[in-house]
This record gives C-alpha cells, structure tokens and sequence, in this order.
C-alpha cells in the first residue's frame, strides 16, 4: 500500500478530518469564483440592440406575471442544438438584464417564448389567447378571453418607471415623465411615434388586439409578447462573423 493511499484512508476514516478538508476546498473554490466579480464594473455584457420596455411592454409583462404565464412557458433557450433548431439563437444573458422579476421559467409545459415576438401575427395571438385550441388543438392553456373586455388600467406607469431606474434600469427622467403618454402613443398608429421611437428603439406602434376603440390588457399582454426576442439582431451578427 503507497504513502499517499494511506494517507488518503486516514481521511476517509476521519469524519472530522474530512469536514475541515472538504470545507477548505470548498471555500478556496468560492473564493476563486467569486472574488475577481468584485473586481469587474458588470457581470452581464451588454448587447447592442438590448433596452429598457416601453410603458406598455411593461404594463402587458405585467399581466404576464400576474397571469402566472411564466409556471408553463421558459423564456430562456439553452445552448443546445435540439432547442436552438427549435426556438432560435439560445438566450443571453443580457436579455433579460432589464427583467425585474426575471422569465426564465422552470418548466415547459407550454413552447418556450424567448423567441415569439413576431413569430405570430397580433390575430393569432388575439385567437390563440381568446381561445387556445382554436390554433393548437391539443393546447391545455386555459382560455383568456377577458383580457380583451377588460379596459387597461396599469396605473402611474411614470412611479414604475422610478422605481425600476432605482434598480438599475436606465430610464431617463424624459422617459418617466411621458410614460403615461407614450403608453397611449404606442397602440394609437394615428399618434405621432417619433419621441418614442427614439426613446425605444424598435418599438412596435399599432393596436394589438384589433378593437381600437378600446385600450384593454390584451393590448398590452400582445405588445409584450411581440417585443420578446426582436431586439438583438442575431443575423447580422452572424453575417459579421462570416469570412471574407
């Protein structure tokens, strides 16, 4: 029997020995882990293209949690081939950088969605929301036809706006202070958009749920849901990388 096998069954023996030894390594790892995030000004790279949601964005990612949307549908795609073929160009970080709670989601019972924004048109998701096995007949999403009689109602989207930028969100005080009008501007195509196009680059202006007379949380849910994975333009990105 070697030295070190001895030495290494003295341990194992040892239920005293072994706790210290394991706490120690364990400790040098965490500290080689954790100690250089000090050092470092952001532990997510930021992407082009990444901003903060528009007031209705926010006010339809809302009703997504309230909703409880995120319990059977993810919205991160992992780096793997069956899921990148299936959802689009896996999640990154940044993404969700502005995301107070984040979407990620544990589970799937629904199709991820960190990829849906114009995948659909606003009609099939007014459907599909309306009455999901109308488009997919073997969906057990439960029916949320409500949403569209029930008049939008977010509150001082300008108080959200603060508190999210007290986080660490970039909101400019422009911004907070015409959140409750660019709210309306962005599902009103007859407004003009030009102040919030330049505060939101790549905003969608239209009505979402296909009844203008009426701003209702379908509105809003839609507006989110068409935003999600539109603002990093992978293609180009990939076209940069191609040689010449």
């Amino acid at each position: 029997m070697t030295t070190f096998t001895q030495k290494h069954k003295k341990i194992e023996r040892n239920i005293t020995l072994l706790a210290v030894l394991g706490l120690v390594t364990v400790t040098i790892g965490g500290i080689v882990e954790i100690a250089p995030l000090f050092w470092i000004d952001n532990t997510v790279e930021k992407v082009e293209g990444v901003r903060p949601y528009t007031p209705l964005e926010l006010a339809g990612r809302n009703i997504y949690v309230r909703e409880g949307c995120y319990v059977c549908h993810s919205q991160m795609i992992r780096p793997f081939r069956d899921e990148v073929e299936r959802y689009g160009h896996y999640s990154l970080a940044a993404e969700s950088m502005y995301d107070h709670p984040f979407q990620w989601g544990s589970k799937r019972t629904g199709p991820d969605l960190a990829r849906v924004g114009g995948r659909y048109s606003d009609g099939w998701h007014v459907q599909h929301l309306t009455d999901p096995r109308a488009v997919v007949p073997e969906s057990i999403m439960p029916p949320y036809a409500f949403l569209a009689k029930k008049e939008l109602n977010p509150g001082d989207m300008g108080d959200h706006l603060r508190a999210l930028k007290r986080v660490g969100v970039p909101y400019t005080e422009e911004a907070i202070e015409k959140a409750n009008e660019d709210l309306l501007t962005q599902v009103d195509p007859m407004a003009s958009s030009t102040e919030l196009e330049k505060r939101y680059p790549k905003v969608q202006v239209r009505d979402f749920d296909g009844n203008p007379d009426k701003l209702s949380e379908m509105d809003a849910l839609i507006a989110y849901l068409q935003m999600i994975g539109t603002l990093v333009d992978f293609e180009a990105g990939e076209a940069q990388e191609l040689p010449r």
